[in-house]
């Protein structure tokens, strides 16, 4: 005898028909038990004296649907799907089958067609699995960065930026710093710190943030670099970006630690500023690696000393090449420089010299090196005509200025260039911090109204007679 597939509740009345076959239980309870009609607990139970359990099992188990779409019908739409709709998922191909080709299939059966046909498959179906990389095998030889934007304060102060640089050999914390927010200015000041207290690592791996990769890499401008990138290319340290979260889940995991520990390890401190914060952090740092990093697998350091004839404040700065003018006049992030005619800048007319924007808050003009002495115009502040006259120079083009901010009285936008969140106090961090605090729209101050019937108002009486008629 071959064996018989039945489903639970089949095995249930075979159950019940056994005990009622025995006479161990009456035709109504029976009937209540499988919750169908006394006559047809007679039908299936003739059915079971005669074939026995096979009997009770569904006869067409294994048989096609009687309302199953003839092959034809199946045939025609997967050859549709798959000449127009193979990108499609089920429920849009259906609802394309039924406006464009008066073909009406619902979306679950046309899902189970694409699935056996090989052209859908479902989202788990889809998801890639992420092989587990291997640690590298040398401290230095990969370090992974990041940030982590977070209440790091919890509610004692606003939301800021934890820089992370992460060991992928050991797990060990290299450089933790709070910032205000990620920006270039933050991670150069981070790098220095780095580099000054374990030398230079064989490469960074980060994301795919503006800061280390640019977006367009087709542009017309530019050398296809970030000023972060180009920092690194002259320490001779390799930058990698991930294309996922999950390829530097060193630094990703190290996150969620953090997240957890830091923020309580702050508060049992009392600690609710960034400089203060900065100050605590090479103690847990300490602490951290002592409880969770792990052994390299090799003892070799890659990690090698920087040169002596590199200026680490020269390198990690923002560099821009520009053109000077025939009035030896140098634009940069909305601000004019004019470079003072005497000596080699008098030579200098229509030459590129380079602007460095140090994260201290300086700012230099250069060429070949050479530092160039300068005067700073700023041409987002307001001019007054005193100083339109004073400077014979600029007259024109102060007196052009003028008359556009005459038109707009505030300023709109804050001017291109670098973010200076982390930078330190200087001419360009505070006329960028001037220009946030005056665009920012101003609350009117409650009109105070006075009703008629609040007014005093003093009149003659009515029987007392007027000026005009004495």
């Amino acid at each position: 005898m071959g064996m018989v597939v039945m489903s639970k509740r089949e095995l249930n009345r075979l159950d019940v028909l056994a005990r009622l076959d025995s006479d161990r239980l009456t035709a109504q309870a029976a009937a209540e038990l499988m919750k169908i009609t006394p006559r047809q607990t007679y039908r299936l139970l003739r059915r079971y004296r005669d074939g026995g359990a096979s009997a009770v099992a569904n006869q067409r188990r294994g048989r096609p649907s009687n309302n199953r779409f003839p092959d034809v019908v199946r045939d025609h739409a997967i050859a549709l799907v798959r000449e127009r709709y193979a990108d499609f998922g089920p429920t849009f191909a259906a609802e394309k089958l039924a406006e464009r080709h008066d073909l009406r299939v619902s979306r679950e059966t046309l899902r189970s067609w694409m699935r056996q046909a090989g052209i859908w498959m479902s989202r788990a179906e889809r998801k890639r699995i992420q092989q587990p990389r291997h640690r590298r095998e040398h401290v230095g030889e990969l370090v992974q960065i990041d940030g982590s934007e977070h209440r790091w304060f919890e509610d004692r102060a606003a939301a800021c930026t934890l820089l992370v640089f992460v060991d992928d050999a050991t797990s060990r914390l290299m450089e933790l710093r709070f910032v205000a927010s990620e920006s270039t200015f933050a991670y150069f000041e981070a790098l220095k710190a780095y580099l000054r207290r374990h030398g230079k690592p064989v490469a960074f791996y980060s994301d795919k943030h503006s800061i280390f990769r640019v977006s367009n890499e087709n542009g017309v401008s530019g050398n296809g670099m970030t000023q972060f990138g180009r920092a690194l290319s002259e320490l001779n340290i390799e930058i990698l970006c991930a294309n996922t979260s999950q390829a530097k889940g060193r630094v990703e995991r190290a996150h969620h630690t953090l997240q957890d520990r830091l923020v309580k390890e702050l508060r049992l401190a009392g600690i609710n500023t960034i400089e203060a914060a900065n100050a605590f952090l090479p103690n847990f740092v300490a602490d951290y690696n002592g409880r969770f990093a792990k052994p390299a697998a090799r003892d070799q350091d890659f990690h090698r000393s920087v040169d002596r004839r590199q200026d680490l404040d020269q390198i990690l700065c923002w560099r821009e090449q520009r053109q000077v003018s025939h009035q030896l006049v140098v634009n940069y992030s909305r601000m004019k420089l004019t470079l003072k005619p005497e000596g080699l800048a008098i030579r200098l007319r229509g030459k590129m010299v380079e602007i460095y924007d140090f994260p201290d808050g300086r700012l230099e003009v250069r060429w070949k090196g050479r530092s160039l002495p300068y005067s700073a115009f700023d041409k987002l502040q307001r001019v007054s005509h005193a100083a339109i006259v004073e400077n014979k120079r600029l007259g024109e083009i102060l007196a052009w200025i003028k008359e556009q901010q005459d038109r707009q009285p505030r300023f709109n936008r804050v001017p291109d260039g670098p973010r200076r969140s982390s930078q330190k106090p200087g001419i360009l961090k505070d006329r960028t911090m001037k220009i946030v605090e005056a665009a920012k729209p101003k609350t009117k101050s409650p009109r105070v109204s006075r009703r008629r019937s609040d007014m005093v108002v003093s009149a003659a009486p009515a029987h007392a007679p007027s000026e005009a008629a004495k």
